[in-house]
């Protein structure tokens, strides 16, 4: 009699856990607290800039979305990118412009890296999402939502200063953990 109750038991613990396998996979959760590392590193690296000539180059958010699309995919890629801009909107070290360029970079070299597999082409999709798109999407953002006057293209060469530094460690980092063997 007691046996029976134990294999119903078991029976019952087996059907629970593969509900809930199939609502959160082990492989979701890791995603998710990887993601959340993303966004903490991002958002306490933030403030890092490098001089280049006449302006500053913030390159953690490049860094971050090229490192979370190979290793997360764009849909977790374009979700850092999102979190992180919120809080750093919220925290008031952040601007309305963060959005539009993060998530457009995050979005191209998350698609690229998805459907190629090729790093360069990766990085290159990064440069060209967050430096082009995302600077002239940035242009009526600044216009309409933020008030203020600019160019279209006023945008394009400080995003492009950014997310080049940015791109630039995130493969070099990209490829040293490759040359010795640590799977992304």
């Amino acid at each position: 009699m007691k046996c029976e109750k134990q294999e119903e038991q078991k029976r019952i613990d087996s059907r629970c856990n593969n509900i809930l396998a199939k609502i959160i996979p082990e492989n979701r959760i890791v995603k998710l607290t990887v993601s959340a590392m993303y966004v903490a590193l991002t958002v306490v690296l933030s403030a890092l800039s490098i001089p280049v000539g006449v302006m500053r180059c913030y390159p953690v958010q490049h860094f971050i979305n090229v490192l979370s699309a190979i290793t997360l995919g764009p849909e977790y890629s374009i979700l850092i990118a999102f979190v992180t801009s919120l809080i750093r909107n919220i925290l008031g070290t952040g601007t309305l412009l963060a959005f539009p360029g993060s998530m457009v970079g995050a979005l191209c070299c998350g698609m690229v890296f998805k459907y190629t597999q090729k790093y360069y082409l990766t990085y290159l999709a990064e440069i060209i999402g967050t430096g082009i798109v995302g600077g002239l999407i940035a242009f009526p953002v600044a216009a309409f939502v933020m008030g203020k006057k600019c160019a279209v293209y006023a945008f394009i060469l400080p995003f492009l200063v950014s997310t080049i530094g940015g791109t630039i460690i995130a493969a070099i980092l990209i490829g040293v953990l490759r040359k010795i063997k640590f799977t992304i």
